[in-house]
């Protein structure tokens, strides 16, 4: 017994506010060490004393407060965020349905009958019925989050939207039955337009959410869960990875994922460890030698003894690092919910002070106390108070930019990523597969008393038979250059060396320069040549026929063509560039030189990438990571922004805040750009929503506002918003698409996104 984590896959949590409120219902609960709430993610992650407090008691506490806890399964949990947004469109058809009644009988009144007032008590009692249904009905929902918030003394939106539904019913119902000059029918229409916004407001920012959610789970391809477990008598049966033991043993065939962390005890083959090095050359691996779960087993067939499971087996460990570097991060409030903050408490106060003063000021000059108007005043304020538009405001910037971000190529998947951005001055970028292609290449082809061609075509039929990356970038880049060559009379490959091969009827040796050192070829005349194609960070390998050295090829990993680009454009926007690798630092250096970067870090372990981002946000820095494989997903979910390119690993794309589809390096400042221009649509939209609210707030303490009034101003303010948010898209011919086009991750290079968009 003592402490325990539970981590909670949450439904409805729509704003930064909710993860407030949620926090700070935790924090409120006796037993409750720490709570990380991870609104991009929607994951919750609880720490508690299992001694004062049950799993149930945790879980009630978040359901308590009207949020959904999802199954952990991917299929479960995808069906469940359909089943939300079936509800949350089914409530809004009820509410928009009664909103529609509503304004159709005010048009009726004021068009037909000439004036404001009910006409009937059948007319005041329809709308009555319209008022409780709705409330009550598809909100009742916000009903339920505002009392668990005012139970826990917690003022957050729902609470101002109760505030001012509640206070048009109450006013409705004084008109009905207290004050007969009150306007009984438009109190009543008030309750219903203010639920009916809220519900759109909510339902928007769901769709963007789910949507980005899904887009995500589109991307990513589940790990096989099963190995196939070799018994002491030699048979074979599949079985769940979680019910392998230390010294099982599982076989692995060529081109699978190994499943688990182990150790050879049969066979050899090269085995690609990018899920842990980030590195792109595959490792060659023989009896005895140690491998990682979740690499790729290439070549050969293997026999793993296991060696590490649970919590100790790399993946696990690599999860842990993710939950740390979410519960580090550094917290999120949006610019709305900042201003909410004190815009609840504010609204409270002045409603309260509006009928203090209508009721006392009066008899200051001797007349009587006015409590119709005092009355009247207060229920106006908490009327006038709910910004309609502030709850639009965030999710149409949200969409508009969402929207463009997509046609570009790039999954925005939360409202921080546009929050964040503008204040962000370091952009640290993994270099295998983000700043480089991740794949093999020839960079350059040397030749000594032959031609380049020649020597090609030697090291190809050398090649022809193997089945080392490093051979297929050979053979490939022959078959680029129409260089035509013949298979090998004699093959053998030495393990982590090179290959031996009888090419027509000359002995052929390819490998590294120290092997061909070792087998007596004399390469001191090529030194100069060597050193120089390693300075630039390629892998060499000489080319010996007939024990004469011919030739040496350098093989790299191929810069991608907009790095250069995009790091001048980073720093045309006073960011600062900076590469972290676990590559060695003269291969760094190679690369940063070529595409501009001066600060390196090289020779990083994963974990401690996550710790050199905590370093730059101590020292005040908003750090944005740029990342594709494994061993970048800690650090990608400790930074401010985590930006995954889409053709890389699965955790690395669910540890990020924002998606480049493909593999192209410049959607990192067309987000920049596009987050930019979002956040400055949202705070115009605040700007537009609060003015409005301001002045009707102001207005309204007189006691002379009339709720018409009110929905005027709601209609008003929504519009402003809607038009800010759009109308220079629409002008300029740009579509709003709040879907998210997808492709196929092999085939998501969307280079031509930037053009075609701009």
């Amino acid at each position: 017994m003592g402490t325990t984590h539970e981590q909670f896959n949450v439904g409805g949590m729509s704003c930064s506010f909710c993860a407030e409120s949620i926090k700070k219902a935790y924090s409120r609960t006796d037993g409750v060490e720490d709570v990380d709430v991870s609104l991009a993610h929607e994951e919750v992650l609880v720490e508690y004393d299992d001694d004062l407090l049950s799993e149930v008691e945790v879980k009630d506490t978040l359901q308590d407060l009207g949020y959904t806890i999802r199954d952990p399964d991917k299929a479960k949990r995808y069906e469940q965020q359909q089943a939300e947004l079936a509800d949350g469109k089914r409530r809004l058809l009820i509410a928009g349905g009664a909103s529609i009644v509503v304004a159709a009988l005010m048009g009726w009144m004021f068009v037909v009958m000439g004036r404001f007032e009910s006409a009937s008590l059948a007319m005041d009692i329809l709308n009555l019925g319209l008022a409780l249904g709705t409330m009550f009905g598809p909100g009742r929902y916000i009903k339920q989050k505002t009392f668990q918030s005012l139970r826990r003394g917690i003022f957050n939106q729902h609470v101002l939207l109760e505030a001012g539904a509640f206070a048009g019913l109450v006013g409705g119902l004084l008109g009905l039955f207290v004050f007969p000059s009150f306007p009984t029918v438009h109190f009543f229409a008030v309750s219903v337009f203010i639920t009916t916004y809220h519900i759109l407001s909510e339902y928007t920012s769901l769709i963007v959410r789910t949507r980005a959610s899904q887009a995500v789970q589109s991307l990513l391809d589940l790990q096989p869960d099963t190995a196939r477990r070799v018994s002491d008598d030699g048979d074979v049966e599949e079985v769940p990875v979680d019910d392998l033991d230390v010294d099982d043993r599982v076989r692995v065939k060529p081109g699978e994922n190994i499943p688990v962390d182990g150790e050879i005890i049969e066979g050899k083959s090269t085995v690609d460890e990018s899920v842990a090095t980030g590195e792109f050359i595959p490792e060659e691996k023989a009896e005895g030698d140690e491998v990682i779960g979740g690499s790729v087993n290439e070549t050969g067939t293997l026999l793993i003894e296991v060696t590490a499971t649970g919590e100790d087996a790399f993946l696990n460990q690599v999860a842990r690092e993710i939950e740390e570097a979410r519960a580090m991060k550094p917290g999120i409030i949006q610019l709305a919910d900042r201003v909410l903050k004190y815009f609840v408490p504010g609204v409270l106060t002045i409603a309260a002070l509006s009928f203090l003063f209508w009721v006392v000021a009066p008899l200051a000059w001797g007349a009587a106390p006015n409590v119709q108007r005092g009355a009247f005043a207060a229920l106006a304020v908490l009327v006038l108070g709910y910004p309609c538009a502030l709850g639009m405001a965030t999710p149409l910037a949200l969409i508009r930019g969402g929207g463009k971000a997509a046609d570009r190529g790039i999954l925005m998947r939360s409202g921080d990523a546009f929050q964040i951005f503008p204040d962000v001055d370091h952009i640290v970028l993994d270099k295998t597969g983000t700043i480089t292609v991740g794949e093999p290449a020839i960079s350059e082809v040397v030749a000594f008393g032959a031609d380049e061609v020649d020597v090609l075509r030697t090291a190809a039929s050398a090649e022809a038979f193997s089945e080392h990356p490093l051979a297929d970038a050979i053979l490939e880049f022959a078959d680029e250059q129409d260089v035509e060559y013949a298979d090998p009379n004699d093959f053998d490959s030495v393990t982590g060396k090179g290959v031996r091969a009888t090419v027509a009827s000359d002995d052929v040796l390819l490998g590294k320069p120290g092997w061909l050192s070792d087998e007596g070829i004399d390469l001191s005349k090529r030194a100069d040549d060597i050193k120089r194609l390693q300075g630039r960070g390629l892998t060499v390998s000489g080319v010996v026929r007939g024990g004469d050295l011919i030739g040496l090829i350098g093989i790299g990993d191929e810069i991608k063509a907009d790095a250069a680009e995009t790091i001048r454009r980073m720093r045309d926007a006073s960011i600062t560039p900076v590469m972290i690798t676990g590559d060695n630092e003269r291969t760094a250096n190679a690369v940063a030189d070529e595409v501009g970067i001066d600060r390196v870090m090289a020779d990083i372990l994963p974990d401690e990438k996550r710790e050199e981002i905590g370093r730059l946000q101590q020292a005040d820095h908003r750090v944005a990571m740029v990342g594709d494989g494994i061993n970048d997903a800690p650090a990608l979910t400790q930074a401010d922004i985590g930006i995954a390119i889409g053709a890389g690993t699965d955790i690395a794309i669910e540890s990020a805040d924002i998606v480049l589809m493909g593999d192209r390096l410049g959607g990192v400042m067309d987000a920049y750009e596009i987050g930019n221009e979002s956040y400055r649509k949202t705070r115009q939209n605040l700007v537009t929503a609060f003015a409005f609210n301001g002045v009707g707030v102001a207005a309204a303490t007189t006691g002379l506002v009339h709720p018409v009034f009110a929905m005027l101003a709601m209609v008003l303010s929504v519009s402003a918003v809607l038009a800010n948010s759009f109308a220079g898209q629409l002008l300029s011919g740009d579509g709003v698409n709040t879907e998210f086009a997808l492709d196929e991750r092999t085939d998501g290079d969307v280079s031509d996104g930037r053009a075609a968009a701009d």
